[in-house]
């Protein structure tokens, strides 16, 4: 699971960005703008699932950020 949800930084961090526009790619949705936010975190750590289905033969990749020295606490941030 994604801490960013989770993170005072959430609304204006490019590296959520970055997630959110991988994410949204699966989807193929292709109108994410990371160049309007401006906050760069410290030294993060993504892990990246590898999803294979058989039954359609295709490779999904799921992006999470698990460490992230720039966090700040503040539950539900990312819902306002």
């Amino acid at each position: 699971m994604c801490i960013c949800v989770n993170c005072r930084h959430v609304q204006n961090c490019t590296t959520y960005q970055l997630i959110k526009y991988k994410h949204q790619q699966k989807r193929h949705v292709n109108h994410v703008n990371i160049d309007t936010n401006f906050f760069i975190p410290k030294e993060t750590l993504m892990n990246i699932n590898i999803i294979y289905s058989q039954y359609v033969h295709h490779t999904y990749f799921d992006w999470d950020l698990i460490e992230c020295l720039s966090f700040v606490e503040m539950p539900g941030y990312w819902t306002i």
